[in-house]
């Protein structure tokens, strides 16, 4: 018998390639798509619906769908399963993080295993446990840096003062409670004394951009710093103005006024006498030194005599604010002089006295307290219409864009100095609250900030002025959402806690690490010398209190 071909049946497309038809022996039965790059199931799974744990049963779970019925799953192949080509296949749950995890916990068991092991071996002076401790430490940094974001933990701040056993906390406030204190309709003040000159303001230094800019010069010149009781004009003032029983100065009121936005500790001593009260700094403080990043979400924590420490940078910024101040004034001889001379001025530094017009000033609070107050102009203008313009001048410096919020003044300061501000007032939030609170107590006409940065970042002794900026203290105030209302709040509430005191002395202090400011009782005796105590007694009327 003859063998016989059975020739196929060939299927003629005339419109393509390919079948136009399905065999006769796969019809009617199911198709599962698949490629070398799926996961598939099992071929049946009776189990399947009885898994309690979700990652079984995705385990045997096809890539097209859940448990279809030709699924199937080959454990053995998967070992050596090589794809023939790259596809990105996502894992199942029981597969992501769970090794590493696991591995992550073994390793950190053998680090502290070797951590409470340290073996010295003979002729050889390598710790091998601190070197494991070491490794263990450096470890721990870098998972809680991972854990925060990869910022560095931020230290405790120190406290300004340190607080002795026998003082006594009289009150605590927070600046929740604090913040939502309001004092509206103060009216305007009554100028008492004016007293010193004024340099007029170089308008020229509205034109410096970053393309244009200038080299910050040296200027050597006296600041006077005088607190509230040294200062004669207000001791002639507490003896004419019988119905006056608040003093102080106008860095002082902005400090209580900005307490809420603080964050470095500060104090003020109070001392209430004869019914009266004076707000005071203390001599050897640094009340008056200019904070940097302050209010950052990473504040300079750099130690000892690093250049970007907080006290180097503080130091810094207040020789820029000060030289500033004293370049951008025309220097000559025409001066605008108020009625009085300058009450701190010796007759032989004249030309040394950097020019400061005081303005001493009353407002009536209610409730029987009237605040004398000392503020500060410094420089003037006129206006287009030949009026004299009264200007507070501040100086904002950059010291390192990289740890400073990442803006760079001199690419943005030109083109954006809206985000240049808003950088600005996101880390040093306080120190411009408080500067426009000056200003706007001094009642000042205009506002001035410089913009003044490192020639080089690792050299904060050479600086130059990018530009300049000015604002109307009121208008400036509701861009950085400041509330005079509340800031009036503060004080007339700190002040009704005060005047309930007996005669005394206290101290009110920003704690360091808190959202609060605490008031405590303090001896009369403290922060003073034998020596003090006999200079400054003029009169006998109490002052003996002196801060």
């Amino acid at each position: 018998m003859s063998a016989r071909f059975l020739a196929p049946v060939i299927q003629d497309n005339p419109n393509g390639w390919g079948p136009c038809d399905i065999p006769e022996q796969f019809k009617d039965m199911p198709y599962q798509p698949f490629s070398k790059g799926d996961r598939l199931g099992k071929v049946s799974d009776w189990t399947g619906a009885t898994y309690q744990d979700r990652r079984y049963a995705i385990k045997y779970q096809s890539t097209f769908g859940s448990m279809q019925q030709y699924a199937y799953y080959h454990e053995e192949d998967e070992s050596t399963f090589q794809h023939v080509y790259k596809t990105n296949v996502p894992k199942p749950l029981y597969q992501r993080g769970r090794y590493m995890r696991n591995q992550r916990n073994l390793k950190n068991q053998r680090n502290q295993k070797g951590q409470q092991m340290q073996v010295l071996g003979k002729g050889n002076k390598r710790d091998f446990g601190f070197q494991n401790n070491k490794n263990w430490q450096k470890q721990q940094y870098q998972r809680n840096r991972w854990n925060r974001g990869g910022h560095p933990p931020i230290k405790n701040r120190d406290a300004s003062v340190t607080v002795r056993p026998e003082w006594k906390v009289i009150e605590e406030m927070d600046f929740p409670r604090l913040s939502k204190l309001s004092l509206p309709n103060v009216e305007d003040p009554k100028d008492l004394y004016l007293c010193g000159s004024l340099e007029y303001y170089d308008k020229a230094f509205d034109r410096v951009t970053v393309k244009n800019e200038k080299k910050l010069a040296r200027i050597n010149r006296i600041f006077h710093k005088v607190t509230t009781t040294d200062d004669p004009v207000i001791r002639t003032l507490t003896k004419a103005e019988d119905s006056s029983n608040v003093y102080a100065t106008d860095a002082i009121l902005s400090t209580i006024m900005c307490c809420t936005r603080s964050s470095n500790s500060w104090d003020v001593v109070v001392q209430k006498i004869a019914g009266k009260l004076f707000f005071d700094k203390r001599d050897d403080s640094e009340f008056d030194l200019l904070t940097v990043s302050e209010t950052s979400s990473e504040p300079p924590q750099e130690e000892g005599n690093s250049l970007n420490s907080p006290r180097n940078l503080s130091l810094e910024a207040t020789f820029i604010n000060h030289n500033f101040s004293q370049q951008v004034l025309r220097n000559d001889g025409n001066r605008y002089k108020f009625e009085h001379d300058n009450p701190f001025l010796d007759e032989d530094e004249e030309d040394e006295v950097a020019p400061v017009g005081y303005r001493y000033r009353k407002w009536c609070l209610g409730n029987d307290i009237n605040l004398v107050a000392r503020t500060e102009h410094d420089s003037v203008q006129a206006a287009p219409n030949n009026e004299i313009q009264f200007i507070n001048i501040k100086a904002l410096n950059e010291w390192d864009s990289k740890h400073s919020g990442g803006v760079d003044w001199r690419q943005k300061l030109d083109t954006q100095r809206g985000a240049v501000l808003a950088n600005e007032l996101k880390n040093n939030a306080c120190k411009l609250a408080k500067w426009t609170v000056q200003a706007i107590l001094a009642g000042s006409d205009q506002i001035k900030f410089g913009y003044v940065s490192r020639v080089n970042v690792r050299d904060s002794t050479k600086h130059m002025v990018l530009g300049t900026q000015q604002f109307r203290p009121m208008e400036f105030a509701n861009q950085i959402n400041l509330s005079m209302d509340n800031a009036w709040g503060i004080l007339r509430c700190i002040i009704d806690i005060c005047m309930k005191l007996p005669d005394g002395k206290y101290l009110i202090m920003k704690d360091p690490n808190k959202a609060m400011i605490r008031l405590y009782d303090i001896p009369d005796n403290t922060f003073e010398s034998d020596e003090e105590d006999n200079e400054k007694q003029p009169d006998g009327e109490g002052w003996q209190h002196r801060a």
